[in-house]
């Protein structure tokens, strides 16, 4: 799970036509590198419609060279509007065949997310923060508490 990388706040947009700022282009990219260097290649991802979670996913493609090419991409709406149970409902429709799934969306939800599948509080889910996360069984059968949170990485140290 990718939270997108930090966005510009302007007042004159839409909440979902937010752009990455220059540091979240960084961040964006240095969660690709990160996933590349922990062999977490993505064979689907599941990516909010929110123009800052595409360009997010643009990063990391990048950064993850002619493998994250090489990833099925879907732009999926519910990351964008659903929280909670409904994005348990997306992760139950995810293909069997896909092994490694990278979601890149936005928070409260997926801080919420991490809670309910593995039970594990951290202190904050930043901005390009990753959170990698095995679920126990098939993802039909994805239900709070049956996943472990492996790792969890973050472009710099919570302030």
């Amino acid at each position: 799970m990718l939270r997108h990388a930090k966005a510009v706040h302007d007042p004159g947009l839409d909440d979902e036509d937010r752009a990455l700022t220059k540091r979240g282009v960084r961040d964006a990219a240095a969660a690709g590198g990160w996933l590349r260097e922990a062999d977490l290649i993505p064979d689907l991802v599941l990516c909010s419609t929110a123009l800052r979670t595409r360009q997010t996913w643009e990063q990391v493609s990048a950064a993850l060279g002619p493998a994250g090419a090489q990833a099925a991409v879907n732009f999926e709406s519910r990351l964008y509007y659903t929280g909670g149970t409904g994005l348990l409902d997306l992760i139950r429709e995810i293909p069997e065949e896909a092994g490694t799934v990278l979601m890149v969306g936005h928070n409260p939800a997926f801080h919420q997310l991490v809670v309910d599948l593995t039970g594990q509080h951290e202190p904050a889910f930043p901005t390009a923060a990753l959170a990698e996360i095995q679920i126990r069984g098939p993802w039909r059968d994805t239900c709070p508490g049956s996943g472990d949170l492996i790792r969890f990485w973050m472009p710099r140290p919570p302030v």
